[in-house]
């Protein structure tokens, strides 16, 4: 049954070879007008057809990634949602809860894509997928590369800076507690001196803080150097917030240490208390 759902035409397969000799995983609809000799309206005939067999899946207006052969017409997965969402808009990169899910450094499943670009544009869905815009300032849209997604290119927040997004905007990661488990689950394999050099050049003291603080809270061990750093970075500037700043009932409260006022309770950073520690200790042993 397979093998007849994904039968092709002449016509068909001249686009998928075609795709296959190139090594490319993607196509825009002009390309294959010109590939075939045809009307655009007959290009459109063959597209539908070689999406309803599972080979083709629109990205964006106009533009097709290929399901390869081995992957079979049940491809669609998380995974295939990124590389269908990371073909919307140029430039970008892949954040928040979403790159934090890519890297493992959480246990929630959502179904939104976190997609960080400078260019203004409306939230879409792609397949099961809410694709939600996220449009930072200029200085923070830095620390992305290429990441290999089942043969595609796509372009995620690294691992610190994953985290660093996720504490500035919690709200994107699942909430403060959920940023707190990140980072406490980041912290076994994190670059502590890129992560420092990424807080410098944001500029933001209450966002060196609140990194500063939830590190403690995790009881993560942070080099000496990068520490102190830190704490330089934070500045003597008036207090800053983690969490709202109305009154929240059974809040933590102020730390002296990072000069931030935790207005979460324990309640809400349960899960990750200590969690920094605890890898550790596993990990050497």
């Amino acid at each position: 049954m397979d093998f007849v759902t994904r039968s092709l035409s002449p016509q068909e397969s001249r686009v998928v070879l075609a795709l296959a000799e190139q090594g490319r995983r993607e196509i825009a609809r002009p390309e294959i007008v010109q590939l075939l000799g045809v009307s655009p309206k007959a290009a459109d005939h063959v597209i539908n057809s070689l999406r309803r067999k599972g080979w083709l899946e629109r990205a964006s207006w106009g533009k097709y990634l290929l399901i390869p052969p081995d992957q079979g017409p049940e491809a669609l997965g998380e995974s295939n949602l990124l590389a269908l969402a990371s073909r919307i808009i140029e430039p970008y990169y892949i954040g928040y809860g979403t790159a934090a899910t890519h890297y493992g450094l959480t246990t929630q499943h959502r179904n939104v894509i976190w997609l960080v670009t400078p260019v203004h544009l409306r939230d879409r869905r792609v397949g099961d997928a809410e694709v939600r815009i996220v449009n930072p300032v200029p200085h923070k849209f830095f620390g992305f590369g290429p990441v290999d997604v089942l043969g595609y290119k796509v372009i995620i927040s690294d691992r610190e800076k994953t985290v660093l997004d996720c504490i500035d905007r919690p709200e994107l990661a699942g909430g403060a507690g959920e940023a707190a488990y990140i980072l406490a689950t980041a912290s076994r394999r994190f670059d502590w001196a890129k992560a420092v050099e990424y807080l410098e050049r944001i500029g933001s003291a209450p966002l060196v803080r609140r990194f500063g603080w939830l590190a403690d809270h995790a009881g993560v061990n942070i080099p000496a150097g990068e520490r102190e750093r830190l704490l330089r970075l934070a500045g003597h500037s008036r207090k800053a917030f983690l969490g709202p700043k109305g009154e929240v009932k059974g809040a933590i409260g102020y730390d002296e240490t990072w000069r931030l006022f935790v207005n979460v309770t324990r309640e809400e950073l349960h899960g990750s208390a200590g969690l920094g520690r605890r890898r550790t200790v596993k990990k050497e042993m």
